[in-house]
């Protein structure tokens, strides 16, 4: 026995652990695809834990962090292992907490409908449980299969009918964690106050443990309704899916495929890069041969594929839309749709490409490994921007990509102000440096340039680096780009959850980041005092105008906020401040959010900018310090808010009768104390 498990077991006897050879090779990654590329080079998981642990209570979590922060032993929380952005990568030293003994659905309440369910819990034995009480999640993710709630939570993911339920973050109520120190500590939504529970979600384990997660219940659907559209480009396509979430129709799926996704759709082969190679990658050899002679030139076939008579050739873009609910909802949904889609030059394909998707919808996924074996690579990009920057991030990422690899897209996870792009490729080494440094290394460098390309093609097109998979440890030396300040915010949070830096260090953020030029700029920019982004229907307004000044000159333009301000003459920063009372409950529309994106100014004088994005997965979220929080970590300067056209009734979900307000708890003022102490640099006691 290794000393670091002797001296968990000698203190933790009753927690399930080991040290056996083939436990470490299981826990050592997660699915990063570049560590598929160190498995076929001979170098399978060298990133091994020196030991793994299952807690099978709250409580036992709680006595392992703190045996962890005394023994100074790194803990890394592990759900399935099917992550793709290397969240997962531990040492020697360091311990793994495997969650999924922890796996009880604690309560459940039809009426209000929620769940409270523990962190190990799988996906799919989830969704059949609440599908038995004539409930569902509405959690959909590709990785159902394999993952679990506390890794939702964890990575800020979306599921596959976001068009109607939200993305995790969206049905999250309450969490219950365990912070760095063993506190065990519940955190709640608020409407108007402090609210920790964005600051938790997406923070990737490197701010506390989470245990149990109550989460927003929706009835089971009864009925779905299906149809698919061709566009003659792909730009008329996302035009229509703008139109439709505008004009307040919420379905459960709507995905737009680029011309080559959407032929490999119209011929039932499914969808990805992995699918496009699917008949060269089946066997060693000659079929290998094959796909890498493909991949050798990517720009020639990218410019091929992407060029106007090519995709003519291919039938143009496919959008595959699916309602559900009632009968009559799901029904009444599709008609309205068709009344705008095919007003926008959208031609009828039928039900059939919808219903193909909803059968394979989970298929792909599981398809990589032949890929891998024959000296290529496949991989995945979710990025994600307003409406009007959507254009500029799919040409720029398509284009940095297709320097190196083979490229696709499809647009999922829509919102009335903008949308994911989910970017598919597949590449292999260079013949030139494969000659020189050998075909593994070689296919690594060409990975390695085009993920390098696509993130700083993101961040320069006004993107966000991650919709839902992440940062990891993949994408985190670009996310000083994109946060500039806020990455100092961030390592202040993990200062007063974690103060021993004991949970998964190394990951979410960059070993050392200083901020960028960019970043600085983006924060100090100064406008107009109010900018209207018509397109993406939101508005651009400084804290200090009121909201009677705002809402006159949206008026003027036919929009307004949809509020009932309790005071017109409070400032937009201060309405934010408070947690902007009067405003639409967040509950009614899971898939609509106020505030797009905010600058601010700390109360140390730093300035915070946090770029317009639709529901944006690069670790905490930020603007939880200035929503709701009274000015206590500093002031709104602007804000991106979401209006409304007027005389457009708003959707309304299914009612959700719960608290909108809970009292805060002894530890949640004392978390909301440490984080003014670390954001102020002041020693904790």
């Amino acid at each position: 026995m290794t000393t670091l498990l002797g001296h968990l077991s000698r203190a933790l006897p009753a927690i399930r652990a080991s040290e056996d050879q083939a436990d470490r090779v299981a826990y050592a990654r997660d699915l990063w695809p570049r560590e598929h590329l160190a498995v076929r080079a001979g170098h399978p998981a060298e990133h091994r834990p020196g030991a793994i642990a299952w807690p099978s209570s709250t409580i036992e979590v709680a006595e392992l962090v703190r045996w962890a922060g005394a023994a100074r032993v790194p803990l890394i929380p592990f759900g399935a292992g099917s992550g793709v952005c290397a969240g997962i990568r531990p040492h020697d030293g360091a311990v793994v907490v495997d969650l999924k003994r922890m796996a009880a659905v604690r309560r459940l309440e039809p009426r209000v409908p929620l769940v409270e369910v523990e962190a190990g819990h799988m996906g799919v034995p989830l969704e059949r449980t609440l599908n038995r009480s004539g409930l569902t999640l509405g959690h959909f993710p590709s990785s159902i299969l394999c993952s679990t709630v506390g890794g939702w939570i964890a990575t800020r993911s979306a599921g596959q009918c976001s068009g109607a339920y939200g993305k995790i973050e969206d049905m999250t109520v309450a969490l219950e964690c365990v912070t760095g120190e063993g506190q065990i500590v519940s955190l709640k939504r608020r409407t108007s106050g402090p609210d920790l529970v964005p600051l938790v979600v997406g923070s990737e384990g490197t701010l506390a443990v989470v245990t149990s997660a109550t989460l927003r219940l929706h009835p089971a659907p009864t009925s779905r309704s299906f149809g698919a559209w061709s566009f003659r480009s792909t730009h008329l396509g996302w035009e229509a899916v703008r139109a439709m979430f505008q004009a307040g129709l919420r379905p459960a799926v709507a995905r737009l495929y680029d011309p080559f996704d959407a032929m490999l759709a119209r011929h039932g082969r499914g969808q990805s890069a992995v699918r496009a190679v699917d008949g060269a990658e089946q066997t060693p050899g000659r079929g290998g041969a094959a796909l890498r002679a493909i991949l050798k030139r990517p720009r020639v076939l990218n410019d091929l594929l992407h060029s106007r008579p090519a995709a003519s050739l291919l039938g143009g873009a496919l959008l595959v839309v699916v309602f559900e609910g009632t009968w009559d909802s799901s029904l009444r949904g599709m008609r309205e749709a068709r009344g705008i889609v095919e007003g926008m030059r959208g031609t009828w394909e039928g039900e059939g490409p919808a219903r193909r998707w909803m059968d394979r919808r989970y298929s792909v996924s599981y398809r990589q490994a032949p890929v891998f074996a024959n000296g290529s690579f496949v991989d995945t990009l979710e990025v994600a921007a307003r409406w009007s920057d959507l254009g500029r991030l799919y040409e720029a990422v398509r284009r940095a990509l297709g320097e190196h690899v083979f490229v696709m897209a499809h647009f999922s996870h829509a919102y009335p102000d903008g949308c994911c792009i989910y970017f598919s490729f597949a590449g292999t080494a260079d013949p030139g440096r494969a000659r020189d440094r050998g075909w593994d290394e070689a296919t690594t460098m060409t990975y390695d340039r085009a993920w390098n390309a696509a993130l700083a093609a993101a961040i320069d097109a006004g993107g966000t680096l991650s919709h839902h998979h992440g940062v990891g440890r993949s994408k985190a030396p670009r996310l000083p780009a994109e946060l500039g300040v806020g990455i100092g915010v961030v390592r202040a949070l993990m200062g007063a959850f974690d103060p021993a830096g004991i949970l998964n260090p190394g990951n979410l953020l960059p070993a050392s980041a200083t901020t960028t030029a960019t970043a600085t700029t983006t924060a100090t920019t100064t406008t107009t005092s109010i900018t209207l982004d018509r397109e993406s229907l939101l508005v651009c307004v400084d804290g200090e105008v009121t909201l009677a000044s705002l809402e006159h000159s949206l008026d003027q333009a036919g929009l307004t906020l949809a509020s009932v301000f309790p005071s017109p003459s409070l400032s937009v920063g201060q309405w934010l401040a408070r947690g902007a009372p009067g405003s639409r409950d967040r509950w009614l529309d899971p898939v609509d959010h106020l505030v797009a994106g905010l600058d601010a100014t700390l109360t140390d004088g730093r300035r915070i900018s946090i770029r317009p994005a639709p529901r944006r997965a690069v670790g905490p979220d930020l603007a939880a310090l200035f929503l709701g929080a009274n000015g206590r970590f500093g002031r709104v300067d602007r804000a991106w808010l979401r209006v409304h056209h007027r005389g457009v009734s708003p959707p309304t979900s299914h009612p959700f009768e719960h608290e909108r307000d809970p009292a805060l708890s002894r530890e949640e003022r004392a978390l909301l104390d440490g984080i003014e102490r670390s954001l102020a640099g002041r020693p904790r006691h």
